[in-house]
């Protein structure tokens, strides 16, 4: 038996599982590592080409991970939208709370993009000025009939 519990014990620790009282019931583990799994970002434009002006419609979504994943827990919201301009935005939020606080899963917004050009848009996540997560798309603009760069 108690080779047993010593393999059972360091098999626990392998798996970073740790095992309760002195002998194996199979109900007394607990997560040694209490680190929250992060969720991953993706960043869609509708449409991904379009004639100027054009109007994108931009999407986040995170996906996966803990919904109170505490970096993004009440974040400031940054758009790099590839053209000289950025858009940024933040919100009141109460004191993070493990389990209780959820963070925001999508984030949605519109740009018009005057002229034509690829064009790179970022999304990031910040808490105070360190950005937590980031994610990036490329959109193609043409020219348009009535496009500053066609006129002459």
């Amino acid at each position: 038996m108690a080779l047993f519990t010593r393999r059972v014990a360091r098999h626990a620790i392998v798996t970073g599982l740790i095992v309760l009282g002195t002998g194996y019931t199979g109900q007394s583990t607990v997560r040694a590592d209490s680190k929250k799994a992060k969720p991953s970002i993706v960043l869609k434009a509708t449409p991904v080409m379009a004639f100027s002006p054009a109007r994108m419609v931009l999407t986040a979504e995170l996906r996966g991970g803990d919904n109170d994943y505490q970096d993004f827990y009440c974040a400031t919201v940054e758009w790099d939208w590839g053209d000289d301009t950025r858009s940024q935005t933040g919100a009141d939020c109460e004191p993070y709370e493990a389990g209780k606080s959820e963070i925001t899963r999508r984030f949605t917004i519109d740009h018009v993009f005057d002229t034509a050009g690829d064009y790179r848009v970022e999304f990031r996540l910040k808490q105070k000025n360190k950005i937590v997560a980031k994610a990036s798309t490329d959109v193609k603009i043409r020219p348009g009939i009535r496009d500053p760069s066609e006129i002459r």
